[in-house]
């Protein structure tokens, strides 16, 4: 008969291979079961609904990813000057580790991120927020600091632009190396991916505004 451990560490591993895979909306508990091999009665043991289940299989890997960005960013905010690839380039280290800590776990964490938010997962939202608060403010203080001059909602927008193809690029690394290597020739590592990608989003929130945006949210003046 598995331990208590065993039985939850086989919840969590099935549960969040079927989670990257169909999102957490089309994923049922007795599918996790029936995958992990245990029965539902188990799951509401350790877990006690789907919400708890879905915030823990994504600490496992928050868990691991939060501390190291920390440290990334706590020493990168020590220097007198940064720029958006130095802000990016942060989270180099920590998301390539991922692979060591998982079985293609740098790809199974942006797709859950990715997850989260097309399956307005609005809990999760809150969750980390409120669990890493300490490091999502060192990062927009990072980020800030790189851009002066960005309004609050400039930044808003262009922070959810780079979150968008950040985890499309992540999430579909494995089948993005395997197309560079068919055309090109060329093998692609998560870390040669991650260094291609840095400058991309670098200059996607640094770009100069359009002067027209700022008119899309004015209120009417009367007079048109």
């Amino acid at each position: 008969m598995a331990g208590k451990g065993e039985t939850k560490g086989r919840i969590l591993d099935a549960a969040e291979l079927l989670f990257a895979e169909h999102g957490f909306k089309e994923t049922s508990l007795r599918t996790i079961t029936s995958k992990a091999g245990v029965n539902l009665a188990s799951v509401n043991y350790h877990y006690g609904d789907k919400k708890t289940l879905v915030r823990a299989v994504l600490s496992r890997y928050l868990e691991q990813f939060m501390p190291s960005l920390k440290n990334e960013l706590e020493a990168l905010l020590k220097h007198d000057e940064i720029t958006m690839e130095d802000v990016f380039r942060c989270a180099k280290q920590p998301l390539s580790s991922l692979n060591d800590y998982r079985p293609c776990g740098t790809t199974i964490f942006m797709s859950l991120i990715g997850r989260g938010y097309t399956d307005v997962q609005g809990h999760l939202r809150w969750f980390i927020i409120t669990r890493y608060n300490d490091v999502l403010t060192l990062f927009t203080s990072a980020v800030c600091r790189a851009n002066p001059s960005l309004d609050p909602e400039t930044l808003f927008w262009r922070l959810h632009f780079t979150l968008g193809a950040a985890v499309f690029t992540m999430a579909s690394s494995k089948a993005l190396c395997e197309i560079a290597e068919n055309d090109f020739s060329c093998k692609v590592e998560t870390e040669d991916l991650i260094d291609r990608l840095v400058p991309y989003l670098a200059a996607g929130v640094a770009a100069p505004i359009e002067q027209g945006l700022s008119l899309v949210s004015s209120p009417k003046t009367g007079t048109e």
